[in-house]
């Protein structure tokens, strides 16, 4: 069943989401930082594999329809999202950013950047 957009119970969060996202991106790619909207991601509805009830999946897609970034909302009050960043890390010059992600339950928001060494 697509939606493309979530219900109104989940739109505070998704935006609290989103904006989580971009904070971290400033921080490691300043001005070249995506735009991370809730918005611009097209939601649909999923069933989550742990508990079999239904929960939501947005995907952000770049200007070739590539995927670039997702977001999962279970029923659970769960959530994951990442988004590519594919920068160099601003103080560790031989790391790249690969994505930021973003994950929690119950309004515990937790950020980090997933790294790859440079070659």
């Amino acid at each position: 069943m697509s939606n493309h957009a979530l219900p109104d119970s989940l739109v505070e969060l998704g935006v609290k989401l989103c904006l989580v996202l971009s904070e971290e991106a400033r921080l490691y790619a300043g001005d070249q930082s995506p735009a991370i909207r809730l918005e611009s991601a097209v939601f649909t509805r999923v069933i989550d594999p742990s508990n079999g009830m239904p929960g939501y999946e947005g995907v952000w897609r770049d200007t070739r329809a590539q995927k670039c970034g997702s977001l999962t909302i279970n029923s659970d009050g769960s959530f994951h999202g990442e988004y590519d960043l594919l920068v160099l890390h601003p103080k560790k010059p031989r790391w790249f950013i690969e994505a930021i992600t973003v994950w929690g339950r119950d309004g515990v928001v937790k950020a980090e950047p997933r790294l790859l060494a440079a070659v």
